[in-house]
């Protein structure tokens, strides 16, 4: 091997990984729950983030050890999945992989470790199932009332339940373009965009009936103002196509030149052409339109706006029900729009802004975030953000749990029941699941400052009894209270995604017993670009020195 390689291996690598995943749960500890502290982070190109979101906390550390990287990509991996509880998935994981070492000190091998840990997750899946209650998707109060124990958590709490409300109508709307609420995460990502304007409050905030993008007319005679538009949806540019490069025109007679410039007016002519056939209000191209071209359209009384976003151009053509058409001569009647009542152009602070507004059926939308400070608004973009995957995963899969560690209480004594059936080694790890599962009320109940050891003590109380299944912290009061006179519930795809995540991870880790490091860390002597030797240069090979 390189002598330049570092090396660790068996009991050395595992204490590492553990203390990594540890160190990494201790970042965001204290950001779980109501009354959960904020961090300030100093971003690379000097921007400052403020946050107590996960994921947006542990994306902005920049860490060397590989163990830490895998904690911070699975918060990454559980923003992308169900978009809520990146905290928890992070904080489970590093107590998991504590409770693991005590059994490496015994020399109980990690295969026995990770078998038990695999028979917990198993029977914490059929626990789920049980304690989860189905939700009625047609009633808003209920939608609303899951939604709140996610936003709860957040900076956005105090506007009440203004985030739940923008949350829920912006997927009900998309949901009308989709049947299949397996697809409801790429729809949502595609068809509700967050469009932040600072300045104004945050109560100005809306979801749109329509959409709105970033751009204005392309000449400042056109109409700002139209209703009942008739839109025109293009994907080609509305100028004269260039030539190909290195073409020469041999020109005999003074004529030829402006004959040369009447083609190109005739061909731009022909496209205006084909478009006013159909006699649009509103033409929007993803290309560029000529100055020719917009003379034209103008004379007719046509609005022009151009080099529009591809995702914004399908966005509009949900709303206003036209069709992207690809050249000018194919456009048909049925390619023009007209289900927006109303286009408008209007000024927020130094930029233009496009509406399309009072839509038939809309099955896409923009979210309009209004705040005082950039910070704000970008914290309450994460806030929506988690807010909009706890709404689909509601809608993919309605059934919710008790929050406030109340269900993490209820299979940590399931767990102890049932270990007593398990014979030999694998007992204690599978035991050691079950204690590792009251991080999340113990961090819960830290965080709003109670007395974390009667409210332990006092919560498996409860659960030991048979009416106690939805008895959990209640994290503004630092109280044990029931889930179900609070409305504190989670949905149940995020739960057990935050379960099996963290035990999965935490398997994995601990099945690493030799960790080998290729590059070589540089003492402050060194200069970071010295050249390699005649010896390093030998060892790589012809494409490796070639770049």
């Amino acid at each position: 091997m390189n002598n330049k390689t570092q090396r660790e291996s068996g009991k050395q690598a595992q204490y590492a990984n553990i203390s990594a995943a540890k160190a990494i749960a201790d970042i965001v500890t204290s950001t779980l729950g109501p009354r959960s502290m904020m961090k300030m982070l100093l971003d690379p190109m000097g921007g400052i983030v403020m946050t107590n979101d996960g994921h947006a906390i542990l994306r902005e550390i920049d860490t060397k050890h590989p163990a830490a990287k895998s904690v911070i990509e699975i918060a990454r991996m559980q923003d992308e999945e169900v978009g809520d509880g990146t905290t928890s998935v992070v904080v489970l994981t590093g107590e998991i992989m504590q409770s693991a070492k005590p059994f490496l000190e015994r020399n109980i091998h990690p295969t026995i470790i990770v078998g038990a840990y695999f028979k917990a997750l198993s029977d914490i899946d059929k626990y789920l199932n049980e304690i989860a209650i189905p939700l009625d998707l047609t009633n808003t109060d209920d939608l609303k009332m899951s939604l709140n124990s996610c936003v709860g958590t957040k900076f956005a709490d105090r506007w009440g339940s203004l985030i739940v409300d923008l949350a829920l109508n912006a997927c009900q709307v998309v949901m009308k373009g989709t049947k299949n609420t397996s697809k409801l995460n790429s729809e949502i990502k595609r068809y509700a965009k967050i469009e932040k304007i600072p300045g104004g409050s945050l109560e100005e905030s809306r979801v749109i009936n329509g959409v709105m993008f970033n751009k204005d007319i392309t000449h400042p005679s056109m109409r700002r103002r139209i209703e009942n538009p008739r839109v025109l949806l293009l994907d080609c540019p509305l100028e004269y196509k260039k030539a190909e490069s290195q073409t020469n025109m041999e020109m005999s007679k003074d004529t030829d030149m402006s004959e040369a410039l009447q083609q190109e007016i005739n061909e731009i002519a022909q496209m205006c052409n084909y478009i006013l056939k159909f006699n649009p209000d509103i033409v929007i191209t993803e290309k560029g339109v000529s100055d020719l071209a917009q003379h034209f359209l103008l004379k007719q009384n046509i609005s022009v706006i151009r080099r529009i976003r591809k995702t914004d151009n399908n966005r509009i053509a949900r709303v206003t029900g036209a069709v992207i058409v690809n050249r000018p001569e194919e456009i048909q009647e049925s390619d023009i729009g007209s289900d927006s009542k109303l286009f408008e152009i209007r000024k927020y602070g130094e930029e233009y802004f496009s509406f399309f507004e009072d839509c038939k059926n809309p099955s896409a939308c923009s979210i309009l975030l209004r705040g005082g400070s950039k910070d704000s608004l970008n914290e309450m973009e994460r806030n929506l953000h988690d807010a909009l995957g706890v709404a689909r995963n509601i809608f993919a899969c309605p059934k919710l749990v008790p929050g406030g560690g109340a269900t993490e209480m209820e299979i940590s004594h399931k767990l102890i029941e049932n270990s007593k059936n398990i014979q030999g080694l694998a007992q204690k790890p599978y035991k050691a699941i079950a204690f590792a599962l009251e991080i999340i009320p113990r961090t819960l109940a830290q965080n709003c400052g109670g007395d974390v050891v009667r409210l332990l003590t006092e919560l498996r109380a409860k659960h030991s009894k048979e009416f106690g299944i939805t008895y959990g912290i209640d994290g503004n009061k630092g109280v044990i209270a029931d889930m179900k006179d609070i409305s504190v519930w989670e949905p149940l795809l995020v739960k057990s995604q935050v379960i099996k995540t963290a035990i999965e991870n935490s398997c994995m880790l601990l099945r690493i017993d030799d960790v080998v490091s290729g590059s070589k860390k540089q003492t402050a002597g060194e200069s970071a670009n010295k050249p390699p030797t005649q010896e390093e240069a030998a060892e790589t090979f012809g494409d490796a020195r070639d770049g």
